[in-house]
């Protein structure tokens, strides 16, 4: 059988993201498509959870990150089960791409038995130690040192994993940022800052409120490595996330990686984004990482039928998990006092 002539371009870029199953440049299609397929299912869940929001299944706040698929799952397809993750109130991407439980999480959204954290966290607390995922973190930056001591007890064990802490430029502003990266250099941990950078700050321009030339300068002048890319391009995400976690278990410290990109919708998942400017906000989305991923598999003469059967596939499943998500029942109350550190405490307040 004659083997298939890929573009160039395509080939080229593959190679660069470490995407080439051998010597002889032969792409990796389904890497690719896993990729795809991985973005789909977060943007799946995400516009379902959105939609739960109407039916009044979400006893809370959620916090979309449709349009920065590309960056948690380039970073995490580099993470193995033992790495560790910390995450943001924009979590849902990180912690899906890491390998949890879709239907967990969305019974954890509806505050329902057989949620990640049993019902209790919702979206903004969601963690699954199972999988490393130490948990998304409602209080912006506040993740960032959670990191770095998590990363200083792998150090002190003799660990050779990686913790990644996703956050946004937001979090560039405050004081756990500087805390944080300040502590992981002078003591090498082995930590990957993934600033996903989407140019907003709830509902407030970052550039606005930021001095000087950026995120990734703040995070050199520590004397971290660090690495500014497309955050919506997979490829590149791929690729830096890949050199970047060899590094950091190869002993070079921490790294930052820089990730430009942008969210679809507004700050929560009932924000219509009035705040921004409609111009800017439509030029930046024909940037879609799952439609320019889609691209690169057309490039790599895979059929539309077969592109769109994917996406089929990721939109039936959360569909499907929503539903079961809804009609899950609710915690037991006996369970409402487990889990707290000091019970003696509550129990004297009541």
């Amino acid at each position: 059988m004659q083997k298939p002539e890929y573009d160039a371009e395509l080939v080229h870029a593959l190679g660069g993201a470490g995407l080439l199953t051998d010597q002889k440049n032969n792409p990796d299609i389904e890497r690719l498509k896993d990729h795809y397929r991985q973005m789909l299912r977060i943007r799946a869940f995400e516009s379902e959870a959105v939609r739960a929001i109407a039916d009044a299944l979400v006893p809370g706040f959620i916090h979309p990150s449709i349009g920065q698929e590309a960056v948690p799952v380039g970073v995490c397809a580099h993470l193995g089960r033992d790495d560790l993750l910390l995450s943001t109130h924009r979590g849902h991407g990180h912690t899906l791409a890491k390998g949890a439980d879709a239907e967990a999480m969305m019974r954890e959204l509806f505050g329902r038995e057989g949620g990640t954290c049993r019902g209790k966290g919702g979206s903004m607390h969601i963690a699954d130690f199972s999988i490393g995922m130490l948990g998304a973190n409602g209080v912006v930056a506040a993740n960032i040192t959670i990191a770095a001591g998590a990363a200083h007890a792998l150090k002190l064990r003799g660990k050779n994993n990686v913790v990644a802490c996703f956050f946004g430029d937001g979090a560039t502003n405050r004081g756990p940022f500087l805390e944080g990266l300040n502590w992981a250099k002078t003591f090498d941990l082995p930590v990957l800052f993934v600033c996903e950078d989407n140019q907003w700050s709830a509902t407030t321009k970052t550039s606005a409120m930021l001095a000087g030339p950026g995120p990734l300068a703040r995070a050199q002048s520590f004397g971290l490595a660090g690495t500014s890319i497309n955050g919506n391009d997979i490829l590149a995400v791929d690729e830096a996330a890949k050199n970047a976690v060899a590094s950091i278990k190869n002993g070079g410290g921490p790294h930052f990686l820089h990730c430009r990109t942008y969210r679809h919708g507004g700050h929560t998942g009932t924000d219509p984004a009035a705040y921004r400017d409609a111009a800017e906000a439509e030029t930046a989305m024909r940037d879609d990482p799952v439609a320019t991923c889609a691209q690169l598999l057309r490039k790599a003469d895979i059929s539309e039928s077969s592109i769109r059967a994917i996406e089929e596939e990721a939109t039936a499943e959360m569909r499907r998990i929503k539903d079961n998500a809804s009609h899950a029942p609710w915690p037991d109350k006996r369970i409402v006092y487990e889990d707290v550190q000091d019970l003696g405490a509550v129990e004297a307040g009541r």
